[in-house]
């Protein structure tokens, strides 16, 4: 694996990191929306990732690097509140609410920095090496 190879890893690991964040961030947001464009109340969205073959060589492929596949929807069920004045409560007074669990989303939220302060560290470490490298030879 050449040097560029590992910024391609860890270029394709930010970015899958960045989506992940930016989904939890829309779940949190959505914590407590009872309406959501597609009816109902707002479902968890999760982000799929994969590896990818990020570049092919003679030898098969030269690196695997991580890409997003899909942002689903979390099918686990919707809880029920009792509130019985919500304009979205039905006739027994319960409302439908998204299935959005705050702690959870905030520990999401911690891996996925780390895993992204992780990554950055690896570009710091990888351009500090080029530079001693340089030196080296200049």
């Amino acid at each position: 694996m050449g040097v560029f190879d590992a910024l391609r890893v860890t270029g394709s690991a930010l970015r899958a990191q960045r989506v992940r964040l930016d989904v939890i961030a829309e779940n949190v947001a959505n914590a407590e929306a009872t309406r959501s464009s597609g009816g109902g109340p707002y479902r968890r969205q999760q982000v799929v990732l994969r590896s990818r073959q990020i570049e092919d060589g003679p030898g098969g492929p030269s690196c695997v690097g991580v890409r997003v596949a899909a942002v689903e929807a979390d099918p686990s069920s919707l809880p029920r509140a009792y509130i019985p004045g919500h304009p979205d409560a039905d006739a027994e007074g319960y409302v439908t609410m998204p299935n959005v669990d705050l702690p959870t989303e905030m520990a999401d939220m911690v891996l996925a920095a780390r895993a992204y302060e992780a990554n950055a560290a690896v570009l710091r470490s990888g351009r500090e090496m080029r530079q001693a490298a340089l030196s080296i030879l200049a």
